[in-house]
């Protein structure tokens, strides 16, 4: 095991050099950057909703090797659009500020140099560094994903094994279309009729509107914290739960109709073993060794995506927020940051998941694989 561990950690280190690379490439031919965006901003052409500029270039913290912009160096005056009238040496001064004067090649090798020490720089806009901006970030996005793997765990898991146990049923069949109900409409639009009905839209005040805690969360007492915060995360939970549901409730369903429809199942129950002891005796370990094993992956997916438009309407300001603003304001020492750490998680919790089956089962054996 512990040869197949180093393998692995090995392997991820030319994976995480290609995501790198293809997304610093990519971004070279991206339109538009920072430095087109702050011409945008001075000559007034700027329309962005998201834009956090303000003021001059000398307002403007770059850091060098942050990402990359078409044409970055060389003759400065006519490869921005809207730079027409404006100081060349105004121009160069801005590509030295974010770091453009430099060959695309020296600067992704200086991005690689400096993340290998995590040392991300700071926001292009932000006066802040990169690394105390996503940690600043963290709190809501590991309450939106930790609560709602949970949550998605402790009701489809009951209601899989259910639905598999009365599969063909009344139950089985109305469970099954409130589920596809449910998947087939997006979390956005749930979250809008949450809040009507519940945030004081047009029915009941019941829950809050936005944020994580409410203002005098600090003079709280400690029973008086929790409350205030599972109250706040009722709304966006419930709204980013319903699809979680149906794929994961359809998964542990599929998984115990494969296991009971084995021979070990039969024979189990010809040995006179009651249903209860064929079922969570025999087949439970069998049936959830996909789901459980793929609980990691479930925390980070839940974690880092599809949770930017819920963010939005609860006014929640997490990492899914952090990263669409970022791109969309080029804000390339937080885009690459956080692709950075997100890539490093993402290929450890794939060895964890990879870990869990031989916890789960122990007859699974990966030091004799190949990676």
């Amino acid at each position: 095991m512990a040869a197949y561990i180093f393998r692995r950690i090995l392997l991820m280190i030319p994976t995480l050099l290609g995501i790198m690379l293809v997304t610093f490439v990519i971004v070279q031919f991206a339109p538009g950057g920072p430095v087109d965006k702050v011409i945008a901003q001075l000559t007034g052409t700027d329309v962005s909703a998201t834009s956090r500029i303000s003021g001059g270039g000398s307002d403007f913290q770059g850091q060098p090797g942050g990402g990359g912009q078409p044409g970055a160096g060389g003759d400065s005056g006519n490869k921005y659009r809207g730079a027409q009238g404006l100081d060349p040496e105004f121009i160069k001064k801005l590509e030295k500020q974010f770091g453009f004067d430099k060959p695309a090649p020296e600067r992704f090798a200086l991005m690689l140099w400096n993340y290998i020490r995590f040392d991300f720089g700071e926001s292009y806009y932000r006066n802040i560094s990169v690394l105390d901006l996503i940690k600043e970030k963290l709190p809501v996005s590991i309450s939106l994903g930790l609560w709602l793997t949970l949550l998605g765990y402790a009701v489809s898991i009951p209601l899989g094994i259910h639905k598999a146990v009365k599969d063909g049923s009344r139950f089985d069949i109305w469970t099954s279309a409130v589920l596809a109900i449910g998947y087939a409409i997006p979390s956005f639009l749930f979250a809008v009729m949450l809040i009507v009905l519940f945030a004081g839209g047009s029915f009941w005040q019941l829950f809050p509107l936005r944020g994580l805690t409410s203002d005098n969360f600090a003079t709280l007492s400690v029973a008086g914290k929790i409350a205030d915060y599972f109250w706040h995360l009722v709304l966006p939970i419930t709204a980013m739960a319903i699809g979680h549901f149906t794929s994961s409730a359809m998964l542990v369903k599929n998984s115990f109709l494969d296991e009971i429809r084995k021979q070990y199942v039969t024979t189990a129950r010809m040995k006179g073993l009651s249903e209860g002891a064929v079922l969570y005796g025999h087949v439970f370990r069998n049936a959830m060794l996909l789901v459980i094993a793929g609980f990691p992956g479930a925390f980070i997916g839940a974690f880092f995506g599809g949770s930017v438009l819920i963010e939005t309407i609860f006014s929640l300001d997490g990492i899914g927020l952090l990263g669409f603003q970022s791109v969309v304001d080029r804000d390339y020492p937080v885009v690459f940051a956080t692709l950075f750490i997100f890539s490093i998680v993402g290929l450890v919790v794939s060895l964890i998941s990879d870990l869990m089956y031989t916890w789960i089962d122990p007859r699974i054996d990966f030091e004799s694989r190949e990676v």
